[in-house]
Parts: C-alpha cells; sequence; structure tokens
C-alpha cells in the first residue's frame, strides 16, 4: 500500500488544521496552485476511513472527477462516485460531483468529513444546500484563492481560514517552478462594461482586438516558447477558435476546449496534448481553477511550459489561478505572455497578498490583494515592482513622475529579470526591517494598499528580529 507522504509544510497544515477543527466546524485550508492540496485531501480521506468514518470529496467538473479519482487511486485509497451515470457506491470514501450532490440529498447519508474542492465557489446556491443540510459533518474548503471572482469573502461559508506557505516561498524552496513574464502594455479597457464583478465579455473582446493581434502573440510564442506545452486563454469562444485556426496556419498544432466541447472530443483532444500532437491548447474559462494535466491523464510529470494570457480580466482571483497552472514544478522556468494587461493590473504571480475570509473591500482597485501593481516603462515596456527606483533599471527613463495608468500602445514584450524583482523585493524587505514598532508596520500596510493591512502587520510582527528581542528581553 502506498502511503501518502507530506512535505513539512503540508504535516503544519494538517496540524493547524486540526487545532482549527477543535473549535470550528468549517474551516478553510489556503495554499497556492500546485502546493498539493489534492494530496492534503487524500491524507484526510485516508485517515478518516481508517477510522470507519464516511469522507466526501466533492467538487464541480468532470476533469476534477477524474484528475482527483487518479490521485486517489495512486495512494491505494479505495474510493466510490456519486456522480451521473455511475453506480450506487457504497465505499467509504466517495468523490461527488456536485450538480449530482444537490439532487441526492434526501438520500445521500451525512458524512463525517466534507471535502469542498475549489471552495471559493461555495456562494453558489446549489454548494450552500448540500452544506447547509449536514450540520453535523467537518466541512473543510481547499482553495488557493479563497475569494469568490468579484472579490467577495467566505466568511460565511467558513469560521476560520488557516493560510498555508506563499508562492514565492514555494518557488524559493523548488516545491513550484520560477517564471519568466513578458509584458506588453495593457489594452485599453477604459470605459469597457463590467458585468459579475469583471470585464463584460463583449467589451474585453472588443478590446483585445484578437485579428489584429494574433501575429503578435504567434510571434512572441515563436520568441520565448518554440515548441513548449502551451496553454492559452481567450475572451470567448470566437476568439479562441480564431487564434486555434492562425496558430495552425502557421503551423503550430492547436486546439480549443471549453465547457460545450463534447466528452469524446475532449478526451481525444487533452490526449493528443498530452502526447505532443497538440502544441497549443486555447480555452474559455475551462482551465482557470483544477487543471492537474497529470492527474487528468493518469500520468506522472507531466507539466505545462507556457502560458498565453489574452483575456483581461478584474479578477485577482482569476488571474491568480490562470497563473498557477504553469507553476507546477519543473527544473525550467515557465513563461508567461501576458498580452491582456493583467500583470500591470495585479502584479505579479509571486506577490506577497494577504487573504482573509472578509474577502475585498467594495470599492477597492483591480489589485485588491497585496502590493500596487507593476509600473510599465514607457521607454523599453519592462515590468517594475514598487516602491519604484527614481529610473527604470532597463533605459534609464524616469519614473516617479509616471506613476498613472499607461494606456495601449504598440511594442515588444519585455521580460522582467531575477535580478529586477531580487532588487525590488529587497527594497520591499527593507522597508519592513525599518518598521520597528506594530504601528510603523500598520502604516506601511496601509501605504501598500493591503484590504487587513491590520492583519498582515500582526503576522509581520510577530516574526520580526525587533518583537523576538523585545520579548527576550521581557523574558
Amino acid at each position: 500500500m502506498t502511503v501518502v507522504q507530506l512535505r513539512d509544510y503540508q504535516q503544519d497544515m494538517i496540524a493547524r488544521l486540526r487545532v482549527a477543527l477543535r473549535s470550528h466546524r468549517r474551516v478553510l485550508l489556503q495554499a497556492p496552485t500546485g502546493s498539493g492540496k489534492t494530496v492534503l485531501a487524500s491524507y484526510i480521506a485516508a485517515e478518516t476511513s481508517g477510522r470507519g468514518r464516511l469522507t466526501y470529496f466533492n467538487c464541480h467538473r468532470a476533469e476534477l472527477l477524474r484528475g482527483t479519482s487518479n490521485t486517489f487511486r495512486k495512494y491505494d485509497i479505495a474510493h466510490g462516485f456519486i456522480a451521473a451515470d455511475m453506480p450506487q457506491s457504497n465505499s467509504l470514501v466517495n468523490i461527488c460531483s456536485i450538480d449530482t450532490l444537490k439532487n441526492r440529498l434526501a438520500v445521500t447519508a451525512e458524512p463525517r468529513v466534507c471535502i469542498w474542492d475549489e471552495a471559493h465557489h461555495l456562494g453558489a446556491a446549489g454548494w450552500t444546500a448540500i452544506m447547509e443540510a449536514w450540520p453535523n459533518a467537518l466541512h473543510i474548503g481547499l482553495s488557493a484563492t479563497p475569494w469568490r471572482l468579484d472579490g467577495t469573502g467566505l466568511c460565511d461559508q467558513f469560521d476560520e481560514l488557516v493560510p498555508g506557505p506563499t508562492t514565492a516561498w514555494l518557488i524559493e524552496q523548488g516545491h513550484l517552478s520560477n517564471y519568466e513574464i513578458f509584458a506588453p502594455t495593457s489594452p485599453n479597457m477604459k470605459g469597457a462594461r463590467r458585468a459579475r464583478g469583471d470585464f463584460a465579455a463583449k467589451d474585453a473582446s472588443e478590446r483585445m482586438e484578437i485579428p489584429k493581434r494574433t501575429g503578435d502573440i504567434i510571434k512572441h510564442w515563436r520568441l520565448h516558447a518554440e515548441g513548449r506545452r502551451t496553454i492559452g486563454f481567450a475572451v470567448n469562444v470566437a476568439d479562441s477558435l480564431m487564434l486555434v485556426e492562425r496558430f495552425n496556419a502557421a503551423g503550430i498544432p492547436a486546439a480549443h476546449l471549453d465547457a460545450k466541447t463534447p466528452k469524446a472530443e475532449r478526451k481525444r483532444i487533452i490526449q493528443g496534448f498530452v502526447n505532443g500532437t497538440i502544441l497549443v491548447l486555447f480555452n474559455v474559462a475551462l482551465f482557470d481553477e483544477g487543471f492537474d494535466l497529470a492527474a487528468i491523464a493518469g500520468v506522472d510529470d507531466l507539466t505545462i511550459d507556457c502560458l498565453i494570457d489574452a483575456a483581461p480580466t478584474m479578477s485577482l482571483s482569476r488571474v491568480l489561478q490562470r497563473w498557477g497552472r504553469v507553476l507546477r514544478r519543473k527544473p525550467y522556468p515557465a513563461i508567461i505572455l501576458d498580452h491582456a494587461g493583467n500583470s500591470a493590473r495585479h502584479g505579479f504571480p509571486d506577490d506577497e497578498r494577504v487573504w482573509s475570509l472578509e474577502g475585498k473591500e467594495k470599492g477597492a482597485a483591480a489589485n485588491d490583494n497585496g502590493p500596487p501593481p507593476p509600473v510599465t516603462c514607457t521607454g523599453c515596456f519592462r515590468q517594475i515592482r514598487r516602491p519604484l527606483p527614481e529610473c527604470c533599471p532597463s533605459c534609464g527613463k524616469r519614473l516617479l513622475a509616471e506613476m498613472k495608468e499607461i494606456e495601449a500602445a504598440e511594442g515588444e514584450l519585455k521580460k522582467v529579470t531575477a535580478e529586477e524583482k531580487a532588487a525590488q523585493r529587497k527594497a520591499r524587505q527593507l522597508e519592513e526591517h525599518n518598521a520597528k514598532t506594530l504601528a510603523e508596520l500598520v502604516a506601511l500596510g496601509q501605504r501598500r494598499g493591503y484590504p487587513n493591512p491590520q492583519q498582515w502587520a500582526f503576522r509581520k510582527w510577530a516574526n520580526s528580529p525587533t518583537r523576538q528581542r523585545l520579548a527576550k528581553k521581557a523574558s
């Protein structure tokens, strides 16, 4: 039997989860994409079923059911399904389709443990009905981005949040891949209408001008990611199909998937992507979350090398879920080709962010959690982290007077170098080190625009050398 082996940080998360469950029945585990949340679920399911107790793992798409099942099989966890076209299950561990489960509540036993994959969807009526139907179960949520896509928090669904390690730490420790991001100036989204907290799809598609931009997208893919397994995000089906047509016309095998692609066709396309007969796979809102290609395909060590982002979004949660697709561990950097201006809007994948159950403050900007977005140098198109140096480290252009949003312009994608990121992070760390009191840290968090500067400051203060010295003196 293959035992679930947890990494040190996963063991720490399980320990803190146990503490939280002593006083709360609904606890949310937050950890970045690729940190092993399905492995954590496997461990919890194995432990619970080993005590003869019933466990449900709830997810909302067919690919997620198959991927989770493959992971459970890898760890010899016997399981059944509660899903359409599946026989009735008598297993202690069940992988459940939420659409099926909500229609079978009257004939489905209440579990001891209910694990919610992609728990940021729990505000939806069907999900909430399931949770409310099982008042005695322990509900454990899993999410990389524990806000709904419009920034609404999950304080009505969960009592406590247990945060995992940061993306930056996971990259530093080798658990996630490093990345290189190439960013153009943003498409001009001024005046674009909003729908459900994001850009209206029609307006976003018009601003992207895909027929005009396709040549540049192919050009930069050839320049930075030639031959690499790539996923792409488009605003709508028409844009995605057009990109696929142009890539194929350029001799680059590409395909399209969306939620309405027939199951047999979807399986054929994913298999082609796995075996390399398809190099570029465009989608619309299908790979934003839960897309573990290796688990879905039932193979090991299969990664996505490059991401083409051609879908502007106001949602930090959506863009982090999206970027996380390419950060799974590999021995070389992932490539992110940002043609939508999302890095200018939201910052970098590994910026420090503070998550809470309260969600984003109403009226907050698109960069709704963590440091302000980077500034694009108008001289060379480099993305530069704040706090800004006086001049661009690449071309020397003066920056401090140019902090307003830069409108769309034609230009080359320029790589944000590791040296620039390291220098900017060092400057931020120096700011934190120079804050000698808790009040100064709170003020710093406010200047950076954090939605919960007090929570961020308390966490920093608890681990700061200054506080530890004061505590030592007091003892």
